[in-house]
């Protein structure tokens, strides 16, 4: 027989290596696209009349925002096809410090597991 057609021969070495080229690509064209998608949706149009200032999500698809339009606050509720107004939110009962922190990034989320395995690997 051809080497190429016996059990375990080269062609299933290459058919695996070809299976994980694919993989790794398939999985770094998604990391960029993601990244990239990201960033697209970081940039601000230049429209500074509008600015969601916060959202709370109440149900699985019904939201509470509150929205900073010219210089006034307001309540709104966004549902799957509706939006409503509840009301006028005076600016001085907001806090408005900034974003909240996550106390732990991803990287620091990643070593707490690591060194969890590890230790639970360990006699």
């Amino acid at each position: 027989m051809p080497l190429s057609l016996q059990p375990g021969g080269t062609n299933s070495v290459v058919q695996f290596l070809t299976a994980l080229l694919v993989f790794v690509f398939v999985v770094a064209l998604t990391y960029f696209t993601v990244r990239w998608v990201g960033a697209y949706q970081k940039i601000q149009p230049g429209n500074k009349n509008f600015e969601v200032i916060d959202t709370c999500k109440v149900t699985q698809n019904k939201f509470l925002q509150i929205v900073k339009v010219g210089s006034r606050y307001f309540l709104i509720g966004i549902g799957k096809d509706t939006l409503e107004f509840f009301t006028e939110l005076d600016e001085n009962d907001l806090d408005l410090s900034g974003p909240v922190k996550i106390q732990d990034g991803f990287q620091q989320l990643y070593q707490k597991a690591k060194e969890r395995i590890q230790k639970r690997g360990k006699p």
